[in-house]
């Protein structure tokens, strides 16, 4: 069996707003955090946020397991544009973030994105409130 080889595909960070509170949901409390700002930096990728279209919905359930569900839409220094979706799991108590980006884009350049399954482990900053993944991953 082949191994995993993560490669590197840029460092991230999320901006996040106002934090809206929906409690006692069925799945526990739901944080609906609006993303303000995004900017994804590598050699292989590079973009910023586009629109405002963009959220984090955090979902912590009533055993204080956290579930991420981010979406957003990017736009490159060359003006293409770049969905990105990601789920994962949030710690909590210590503010570690884990997450797994897709892609989609219609641009032909960037085509090679819509195959990519990536990784990231992050840290949430509440003071400044943001997420920083230092090096996201793409999966071979």
């Amino acid at each position: 069996m082949e191994a995993l080889e993560l490669v590197p595909l840029c460092r991230a960070v999320i901006q996040v707003g106002e934090v809206v509170m929906v409690e006692n949901t069925p799945t526990g409390n739901l944080m609906v955090g609006e993303i303000v700002g995004s900017d994804w930096q590598g050699e292989r990728f590079r973009a910023r946020l586009r629109g405002r279209a963009a959220a984090d919905w955090l979902d912590v359930a009533p055993d204080g397991t956290a579930t991420i569900d981010v979406r957003m839409t990017l736009e490159t220094p060359g003006g293409g544009i770049v969905f990105v979706d990601y789920t994962g799991r949030s710690n909590l108590e210590t503010c570690a973030a884990y997450a797994c980006p897709r892609f989609r884009t219609g641009v032909p350049e960037l085509a090679w994105l819509n195959r990519v399954q990536a990784v990231a482990k992050g840290f949430f900053d509440p003071q400044a409130m943001t997420v920083t993944y230092p090096t996201v991953y793409e999966l071979r």
